[in-house]
């Protein structure tokens, strides 16, 4: 995944977009690029951050840069920004999403007797394709509109001239970008919770395709928003912060109604009720205030020197991290009935060992309500996970324990069906717990509060996008 953050500025920007980037470390764990114009000439920094948080690694730089004008990413993919010199002009791009058709475009652009020159992971640059495919347009705004319709999956971008920022949201607005104003500046952001404590208040989302130009003094619309939308509803499951909100519906208020949709098809008789640290609690503190259950703490989570460990490529990396920073309260274990929300189950890994850990610490009984469905289908829009192989999800799992390799993951969709009890029921003995029980889509839709139509289901429905029909593809 990825966010981005930009700041035009009457005053020198870089503090602002310093500490607005750093909102976005959530959102990735490999690589942080600022880059900014000073008037005459672009300053750039790139860093690995897999080993240490963003702010060490900028700290230094920021005391060398200076402008008005600049844009910040935090990635879990390429290095960015790219400074791309052309015909029109240079600039510095970031981009946040998934080209899911990038091995066709560079093709293509071979074709036409383009190079390239970044690479990550062995294959072209996300960012840098999109950058080319910009440079077909007679202006800025044109090249982007080009690259919108030739992308398949998400682009959502950020760019850099020595006079403005161009933001553009992607074509279907799976991601978000929010604009904050102040008295003498104006920002662009993936997470709107980074604008209050910089003095910033919410002026209004991009609306899905729109592009728009960013001044110190203003905002321009290029090209205005498209009527479909699809934006992704994981953004309130999971991987959006608690303190943001998206098409005006705030991420921690929907986890709370997420958790009172699963307490109310519950009959489940516990002793408390907890969240799986982080974006568990949400969940959790919703069922629980539903419910008039205790809300309480088995263990803790230790922040200060462990990244999250959703995203890293390596599982042994991923269980151990994950088994480093949960420490468990014994006195708030032994002997009890304990149901935990989580926002999702993907492998199911890190969760069993633990379910085993608390078993171990001498819960009674160990339940777990989930408040999404199951993932069913690898995500094609986005890059939210870092699984490589949807068969690792741990619903596909069970289908090939139930029915082999050819089992239809479509049979399973349903919450009322057998099949779907059946893999629910084995995911549950894996897992080694006293009862399991996933989030309808249904409630899952109403607890976000947007149209069905209007949001993303990909990974639990399976069904081709609204806006992939309506574009005809």
């Amino acid at each position: 995944m990825g966010g981005f953050f930009a700041v035009a500025s009457t005053a020198d920007c870089v503090n602002d977009l310093f500490y607005g980037t750093d909102y976005h470390s959530h959102l990735g764990t490999k690589r942080g690029g600022l880059a900014c114009h000073d008037g005459q000439r672009f300053h750039r920094y790139i860093h690995n951050i897999e080993n240490a948080p963003f702010r060490s690694k900028f700290e230094s730089d920021i005391l060398a840069m200076r402008g008005k004008l600049g844009i910040g990413i935090i990635s879990d993919m390429e290095d960015q920004p790219l400074i791309i010199h052309s015909h029109l002009g240079v600039f510095a791009i970031v981009t946040v999403g998934a080209i899911a058709n990038l091995p066709q475009l560079v093709e293509r652009a071979m074709a036409h007797r383009t190079h390239f020159s970044e690479m990550f992971d062995g294959q072209v640059n996300q960012t840098e394709l999109a950058a080319a495919l910009i440079t077909q347009g007679k202006t800025i705004a044109e090249g982007i509109r080009i690259a919108q319709d030739a992308i398949e999956g998400s682009c959502s971008m950020l760019l850099l001239t020595e006079d403005a920022i161009y933001a553009a949201r992607d074509k279907f607005g799976r991601t978000p970008i929010a604009l904050g104003r102040r008295a003498n500046a104006w920002a662009a952001t993936f997470e709107s919770c980074a604008l209050p404590n910089l003095g910033f208040r919410l002026d209004r989302q991009l609306g899905p395709g729109e592009i728009v130009r960013i001044r110190p003094d203003g905002v321009e619309t290029l090209a205005s928003p498209g009527s479909a939308m699809q934006i992704c509803a994981f953004l309130w499951v999971y991987y959006g912060y608690p303190a943001s909100s998206y098409e005006g519906i705030n991420a921690e208020a929907a986890r709370y109604r997420c958790g009172a949709m699963l307490a109310g098809r519950d009959d489940t008789e516990v002793d408390c009720v907890a969240g799986i640290p982080d974006s568990g609690i949400g969940h959790a503190m919703g069922y629980a205030t539903a419910k008039a259950l205790p809300f309480e703490r088995p263990f803790i989570k230790y922040t200060p020197t462990w990244p999250r460990s959703f995203l890293p490529h390596n599982p042994q990396a991923r269980e151990l991290i994950a088994r480093m920073k949960l420490i468990p309260i014994e006195d708030f274990i032994r002997g009890r009935r304990l149901l935990f929300c989580e926002d999702s189950i993907v492998r199911g890994t890190q969760l069993k060992d633990t379910i085993q850990w608390l078993l171990d610490c001498g819960a009674r009984e160990v339940h777990m309500r989930a408040a999404c469905p199951p993932l069913l289908f690898g995500c094609k829009y986005l890059n939210f996970s870092r699984s490589r192989n949807e068969m690792d999800l741990a619903a596909r799992q069970a289908i090939v324990e139930l029915e082999g390799e050819d089992g239809d993951p479509r049979d399973y969709i349903d919450p009322d069906g057998q099949k779907h009890h059946a893999m629910v029921d084995r995911i549950r003995r894996r897992l080694n717990l006293t009862s399991l029980k996933y989030q309808r889509l249904d409630d899952l839709v109403a607890a976000i509060g947007l149209p069905k139509e209007n949001l993303c289901t990909y990974c639990w429905s399976g069904c081709q996008s609204h806006c992939e029909k309506l574009a005809g593809s």
